[in-house]
This record gives C-alpha cells, sequence and structure tokens, in this order.
C-alpha cells in the first residue's frame, strides 16, 4: 500500500504542447537519487496513479517531474488542469534500484535514455555521489525531435562541472540536425557509429550500461548489447553489465 501525502505545485514549465516540468512541495520520505515516485489523482473515488522519475536530487527539497501528457491518457486531463498551489497526491516514499551505488565499479558509465527518461540521471549527476566510481560518463539522450530536448542548457551546465569526465550526445530519430546523430539508439550501436562518435568503445569488461526509457527501446537495446557486445543484465544477485528501469 502507497503512504500518500499532498504535494503543493510550485511551478509548471510547458516545453512543448504535451511536455511539462512540474515542480513540487512535499513531506516525503527522503529518496536516493535515480529513484521513482508515484503521482495520482483521486478519481470518481478511485486513486489512479502512475510511476515518474525525480529529476532533481535527493539534495534538493523541490520535487521536479519531466512528464508527458498523453491524449485520451486517465492522469494527462487531470495534470493539465493543474495551477500553481494546486494539490496533488504523491507516493511519501520512493522506489527503485536505478542508483549508482548498486553499479559495479568500472572505466566507462553509459547513461542512455529516451523521452522524459532523462530524468534520473539528472537526479544522479546533480547529486554527484559514487561518481568517482567511473572514468568516464556518457549520457545518451534520444527524442523523435529537437524540440523535445529540453534539460539541454542544465546538461551543459553539468559537462562544465564534470569538465571532460562527462560526455553528451543527442540522437534524434525523425529529423537530421547538426550536432546530433540521426538514427535509433539500437541501430547506431549495432553498426558501431554511436561508439565511433563518443570514442569510446562498449566493451563489457571496461564499461556498464544503464538503460531507461520506452520499453521496446530496452528491449532492442538489451538484445544488441548480449548478442553483440557479449554483455549480461545486472541484479542484486548476479554481476552483469546492464542495468534498466521501466515503468510500463
Amino acid at each position: 500500500m502507497n503512504n500518500w501525502v499532498f504535494g503543493k505545485i510550485l511551478n509548471i514549465e510547458k516545453c512543448t504542447n504535451n511536455l511539462f516540468k512540474f515542480f513540487i512541495k512535499a513531506k516525503i520520505d527522503k529518496f536516493i537519487s535515480g529513484q521513482f515516485t508515484k503521482i495520482a489523482f483521486k478519481i470518481n473515488n478511485i486513486i489512479i496513479q502512475r510511476a515518474y522519475s525525480f529529476v532533481n536530487s535527493c539534495n534538493n527539497p523541490n520535487l521536479e517531474f519531466y512528464i508527458l501528457l498523453i491524449n485520451n491518457g486517465k492522469l494527462s486531463k487531470n495534470f493539465s488542469k493543474l495551477k500553481i498551489n494546486s494539490k496533488i497526491l504523491i507516493s511519501k516514499k520512493s522506489f527503485g534500484n536505478f542508483i549508482l551505488k548498486n553499479i559495479p565499479k568500472c572505466e566507462t558509465l553509459w547513461m542512455i535514455c529516451s523521452g522524459t527518461a532523462i530524468g534520473p540521471y539528472l537526479s544522479i549527476l546533480n547529486e554527484n555521489k559514487n561518481i568517482e566510481h567511473f572514468k568516464n560518463l556518457i549520457l545518451i539522450h534520444a527524442n523523435k525531435f529537437l524540440k523535445n530536448c529540453n534539460y539541454n542548457s542544465e546538461i551543459i551546465k553539468l559537462k562544465n562541472k564534470y569538465f571532460k569526465k562527462l560526455h553528451v550526445l543527442n540522437i534524434i530519430s525523425k529529423e537530421k540536425i547538426f550536432g546530433t546523430l540521426y538514427g535509433r539508439i539500437n541501430e547506431l550501436i549495432n553498426n558501431g557509429i554511436l561508439e565511433k562518435t563518443i570514442g569510446i568503445g562498449l566493451k563489457y569488461k571496461k564499461c556498464h550500461v544503464m538503460i531507461c526509457g520506452n520499453p521496446f527501446m530496452i528491449k532492442d537495446t538489451i538484445k544488441i548489447l548480449i548478442n553483440l557486445r557479449n554483455m549480461k543484465k545486472h541484479s542484486n544477485f548476479k554481476n552483469g553489465n546492464i542495468t534498466i528501469e521501466r515503468y510500463w
């Protein structure tokens, strides 16, 4: 059972017609950067909930969420009605093992995501805890269109913070944009272009891959990493090279 508390909307930023940043104040238990919580609305006396990753680090009391509103989605209509000072239900506890203390030390940590799933990586990078376990950090963010890359200014700050340790690459699948890579993550791993562009290899003895986002992207990427890079899934019971987070 979730222990629900009320959160107050501090601010709302509209990024595109269906992408929003929500900032919430709520008395929740302290979470670990990389984890997710559940946000809910009570509709016809039934609590409808969805999982959302924190974008803010665990040291920031203002909770930030990057949310895609879906046409005819059960929660989207209610999210679209929210204003500053509106109340919303949020789980007091947080969940998930998508955290750095569970990742084996290695030379290179690949952080691959699509869409709004960039959230947990921003949370992790902003906290800057256990980062010393890795020599290189590689953040790969895939979207259909450049307009969906709504955290580029924050990523620039993180690149300056980590200097040459953090490598960042945007992948766009529906338009060709200078400074980004065109295509899909799994295809760009398969043909070697992703590694060539970054300049660092996906070698199972030297790296670990975190993957978060669309379940089809996760499935296809895992398949390639296992079949072509000799990698294995990582768990609390067995060491491997691949850690994933998915909510649906």
